[in-house]
C-alpha cells in the first residue's frame, strides 16, 4: 500500500504540506510521477510548478532525490524497504479542476499534487488528512476511519477530489436503487425540495438511457461562491461544480446553469468515465493522450446535458429552444467552421483547444459536438421511423464498451451507428465530422423531421452583417474579428482602434451612426500608433448570420408526433 498524509500548518499561506509513505520498497531506484494534466481537461498544465521543497527519507535519514523530467523524480532508495517523499503543494485555484485551502476548508483534487510511484500505480493507496476534529469531508471514497480514504489504485485515487470544512451542507436522494449525495460548501440558501426534484427528473432520464449506472453512490461537490463563476468536472463517482454568486444560486438564472451542469456533469459518469476513448485507457498522466472523438465524449455530453432538461420536464420546449439558439449563436460567431473539422479540433486540444487561437482556425467540440449529435440523433429517427436514436448508440456503446472497460475506437462509434441505423451513415462523418462541409441546410433538414426548422436571420448590428467586422467596446473601440472575404477584410485589422466614423468621435455609437444610413463609411482609426483613413463598402452580401431552431406552422400531425417521441412533450 502507498500512503499519503495531508496537513497544513498557516491555512493563509495554501501551502499543503504532503507526506508519501512507500512501504515495502523492493527497488534500488524509485522513479515517482506527479500527473502533467487531469482528465477533463485535454492540456497540459504543468502541476510541478505549485510544488517546493521535494525531498526523500529512509530510516530518519535524507537520501537523494533528483528530478529527471519536469515532473519526474528519481530517488535512490538502496535497500531501504520504507520510503518517505514530502514536499509542498500551494493550493490556490478555486475552479473545479484545481484545489484551495484556507481558514474555512480544504478542497482538493489530488490530481494537482499527489506523485504516483511508478510501477506501483495498481497498488491500494490510502490517505489521511490531518483536519480539525470537527470537519467533515465530501468524497467519493469511502472514508474508512475518522479523515482517512481508501482509494483501489492511483487512478482512483486521483480521480476522487474531495472537499473537507466543518460548513458543508448535504442532502440525499435514490433512484432505482443508486444513491446521489448533494454537497455544498459556500454561502448560499439552497431550496433543497426542488434542487431533488429537479435532480432526480434528469437523473431517470439518463439511467433511462443507459439502464444502469456505473457506480452505487455519487456525489455533487458544489463549491457556491460569493462572485460569478461557472465550471465543472467529471469524475467515476462524483463532479465537482464552481458556481457563483451564491445569493442567487436559486434565480432562474443561476438556477438554471446549476441544474444544466450537474445533468452535463451526471452523463459523462457514463461518456467518457466508463466509455473512453482507447487512446485514454489507461489515461497516461505523464504525456498527451491524442484522440479525436471528443465530439462524443465532449460534443454528445453537451448535446444531451440539455436534452435531458427537456425530456424530464425541466425545460418547456421553448425553454430548450433557447439553449439550442445560444449554441448555434456561438457556433456561427465566425468562421472557423471552414477550416478545422470536429474530429482534429479534438485532436488539437493538446495544442490550443482551451485558448482562444489565431483568427477562425478551430471548432468548439462541444459545440460542434453538440449540433452534430442533434443531427445524428434527428437523422437516425427519420432513417428507422423513430425505432432508433442516439439513445440506443449510447445504450450500445455502455454495453459493449464502457462496462466491459474497453476502450472504444473512432471506427467503433462509426460502425456502431451504421450497424444502429442499419444503412451507410458515411456522408455524414465525411461531411460533418471529418469534413468542414457546412451543416446548417442538413440540420434544418433533419428539424423539418421533428416539424422544426433552422431559421436564418440578418445579424442586427450593421458593422457585423454588411460590413463584416466585430468589435469591443470595453475602453477602445478595437476590432476583434473580420469575416473573410467581407468589405472590413480588404481593409481592416484586428486590433485597429476605431476612432471616428465619416468625422464623428466614436464613443460606443457605432451601430447608431450606420443606422442612419450614412452615404459612405469613412473609418478613422489608430493601426500600430499611426493614425489612418479607410472607406467601406458593402458588397451585397451578409455575415455573421443568427440562426434559430423554431417550430413550423406547417408542421404535420406525423411530424408533431415525431416531435413527441423526441422531447417527451405535446408540440
Amino acid at each position: 500500500m502507498i500512503h499519503y498524509r495531508l496537513s497544513f500548518q498557516n491555512p493563509l499561506t495554501h501551502f499543503v504540506d504532503i507526506t508519501i509513505t512507500i512501504i515495502g520498497n523492493q527497488q534500488q531506484e524509485l522513479y515517482l510521477q506527479l500527473p502533467a494534466w487531469r482528465p477533463g481537461r485535454y492540456e497540459l498544465q504543468q502541476f510541478a510548478q505549485k510544488l517546493r521543497a521535494v525531498t526523500a527519507s529512509a530510516d530518519g535519514e535524507g537520501i537523494t532525490i533528483e528530478k529527471v523530467t519536469k515532473d519526474r523524480w528519481l530517488v535512490q532508495a538502496g535497500d531501504a524497504s520504507e520510503v518517505q517523499i514530502r514536499y509542498s503543494f500551494f493550493a490556490r485555484q478555486m475552479d473545479a479542476g484545481g484545489s484551495w485551502l484556507d481558514e474555512e476548508q480544504l478542497y482538493l483534487n489530488p490530481i494537482n499534487c499527489l506523485m504516483a510511484v511508478e510501477g506501483r500505480e495498481q497498488e491500494e493507496c490510502q490517505l489521511e488528512l490531518q483536519l480539525p476534529e470537527e470537519w467533515q469531508i465530501a468524497c467519493g471514497l469511502p472514508e474508512v476511519e475518522k479523515h482517512t480514504l481508501q482509494a483501489a489504485t492511483f487512478d482512483e485515487l486521483v480521480d476522487s477530489p474531495f472537499i473537507a470544512s466543518d460548513s458543508l451542507k448535504r442532502e440525499t436522494f435514490e433512484v432505482s436503487g443508486y444513491t446521489f449525495h448533494v454537497w455544498i460548501q459556500g454561502d448560499c440558501q439552497p431550496d433543497w425540495a426542488k434542487i431533488k426534484q429537479d435532480f432526480i427528473g434528469f437523473t431517470k432520464e439518463q439511467l433511462e438511457v443507459f439502464g444502469d449506472f456505473p457506480v452505487k453512490e455519487y456525489h455533487y461537490l458544489n463549491q457556491i461562491l460569493p462572485y460569478r463563476y461557472y465550471h465543472g468536472v467529471e469524475h467515476s463517482h462524483s463532479t465537482v461544480i464552481t458556481l457563483g454568486p451564491g445569493e442567487l444560486l436559486m434565480s432562474p438564472a443561476l438556477y438554471k446553469e446549476f441544474v444544466g451542469v450537474s445533468s452535463h456533469e451526471l452523463f459523462h459518469t457514463w461518456n467518457i468515465k466508463k466509455i473512453r476513448p482507447a487512446e485514454m485507457l489507461p489515461y497516461n498522466f505523464a504525456q498527451e493522450n491524442y484522440f479525436k472523438t471528443g465530439y462524443v465524449a465532449e460534443g454528445i455530453t453537451t448535446y444531451y446535458g440539455d436534452y435531458m432538461l427537456a425530456r424530464s420536464g425541466f425545460f418547456t420546449a421553448e425553454a430548450y429552444f433557447e439553449e439550442l439558439n445560444t449554441t448555434l449563436q456561438r457556433y456561427f460567431a465566425d468562421y472557423s467552421r471552414h477550416n478545422l473539422s470536429v474530429a482534429d479540433s479534438s485532436f488539437d486540444l493538446w495544442l490550443d483547444g482551451y485558448k482562444p487561437g489565431i483568427p477562425d482556425r478551430k471548432v468548439s467540440i462541444y459545440i460542434k459536438g453538440a449540433l452534430t449529435a442533434l443531427l445524428l440523433d434527428l437523422q437516425l429517427r427519420q432513417a428507422t421511423g423513430n425505432s432508433a436514436s442516439m439513445d440506443v448508440v449510447m445504450r450500445e456503446l455502455w454495453e459493449r464498451f464502457g462496462k466491459k472497460n474497453i476502450g472504444y475506437l473512432e471506427q467503433d462509434y462509426a460502425n456502431l451507428v451504421e450497424e444502429v441505423a442499419a444503412q451507410s451513415f458515411q456522408p455524414y462523418f465525411d461531411r460533418y465530422i471529418h469534413g468542414t462541409e457546412p451543416i446548417e441546410h442538413a440540420l434544418d433538414e433533419a428539424l423539418r423531421y421533428v416539424g422544426c426548422t433552422l431559421a436564418e436571420h440578418q445579424n442586427p448590428l450593421i458593422y457585423e452583417s454588411k460590413y463584416g467586422f466585430k468589435v469591443s467596446s470595453e475602453g477602445s473601440i478595437k476590432v476583434t474579428a473580420i469575416a473573410p472575404g467581407s468589405p472590413a477584410s480588404e481593409l481592416l485589422s484586428i486590433d485597429d482602434e476605431l476612432v471616428a466614423l465619416n468625422g464623428r468621435k466614436l464613443e460606443n455609437n457605432l451601430q447608431q451612426l450606420l443606422a442612419l444610413e450614412p452615404q459612405e463609411m469613412e473609418l478613422t482609426l489608430f493601426r500600430e500608433k499611426q493614425l489612418r483613413v479607410v472607406r467601406l463598402e458593402p458588397n451585397g452580401q451578409s455575415y455573421y448570420s443568427k440562426y434559430t431552431v423554431q417550430k413550423r406552422q406547417d408542421a404535420t400531425a406525423e411530424e408533431m408526433e415525431n416531435f413527441r417521441l423526441w422531447l417527451k412533450q405535446a408540440f
